[in-house]
């Protein structure tokens, strides 16, 4: 019974994350900027992800010191702030299937920054996993080309998208050690509340703020929906599943995200959907199963 309520709960909440990209789409028919929505996103994360910070801090006994401060920070900016902005920007320019597929690759460069990082060897199924799931990207790339017929725009979307998932990995690796310490769930509010302030920082910085936030009440519902849907339920369903299956069997569920973001993608944005599309998320979704499990 648990472990079908874990894998209930792993899938929902990987559903759940994959409508981020819809909702980045449909806000930009608007004209809304990527600084803008993603302030506004976090605008609307931020009370739920402090209290939940206090919430799971509240009984601990650790006491956060000045190390792990600096390591919430780092990774809160990196991984979180610098991330998603990147993501943000990225889906301008390329579809919302491919951009899932892109960041699904994260777990190639988990295993190569392990590599180079401590030194851990990488097997020959591993190197086929990457080459496996790095092809199916290039025919998914040809597949957003045919459709937009703008080579250019696709690139720069895509190579914004892939420096988000290489950030996106770099915080996973750094974040290891501080989950197994304070908690998954108190450490990603943490670090989500700082990518929150710098994203306030950021647009404060960057944007006339009386202009800027004369947006239509559209823009504000995605930005809301995105903030709960696709931000704060992950989180928390996220957490609980890997407490009730495990990590291993979370990151397996979750490999329904790409499928699920292509299939949104198709049903509310008319998105295309192709038979080079289907098979290169198929080369991507075997490759990263492969180098995700323990054998590789």
């Amino acid at each position: 019974m648990l472990t079908n309520r874990g894998v209930l709960l792993a899938f929902l909440a990987s559903a759940a994350f994959s409508m981020k990209a819809i909702f980045v789409k449909l806000a930009y028919i608007y004209g809304v900027d990527a600084v803008l929505l993603l302030a506004l996103r976090m605008a609307f994360s931020l009370p739920a992800l402090l209290v939940a910070a206090w919430w799971t801090g509240r009984n601990s006994e650790l006491k956060l010191t000045a190390r792990d401060w600096r390591n919430i920070i780092f990774l809160g900016f990196v991984g979180y702030y610098l991330s998603s902005l990147l993501d943000f920007l990225g889906l301008a320019y390329i579809s919302a299937g491919l951009e899932r597929l892109i960041l699904f690759l994260y777990p190639t460069v988990v295993v190569l920054i392990s590599v180079y990082l401590f030194g851990k060897s990488i097997s020959r199924r591993a190197i086929f996993a990457m080459v496996l799931s790095y092809i199916g990207i290039g025919i998914a790339f040809l597949h957003d080309v045919e459709v937009t017929g703008d080579h250019r725009a696709t690139l720069i979307g895509g190579g914004l998208v892939f420096l988000c998932m290489i950030t996106y990995a770099v915080y996973l690796v750094g974040s290891g050690q501080m989950t197994n310490r304070m908690g998954s769930t108190r450490f990603a509010a943490l670090a989500t509340s700082v990518a929150a302030v710098s994203v306030m920082i950021h647009f404060v910085l960057a944007s006339p703020i009386v202009e800027a936030v004369q947006q239509p009440w559209q823009v504000y519902a995605y930005a809301a929906g995105m903030a709960g849907l696709s931000t704060i339920l992950p989180i928390f369903l996220t957490a609980k599943a890997i407490q009730l299956i495990g990590a291993s069997k979370v990151s397996i569920v979750g490999s329904i995200g790409p499928v699920a973001t292509i299939f949104f993608g198709w049903l509310i944005l008319g998105e295309d959907v192709s038979i080079e599309q289907m098979v290169g998320a198929a080369f991507v979704l075997g490759g990263v199963m492969l180098v995700s499990s323990k054998k590789a």
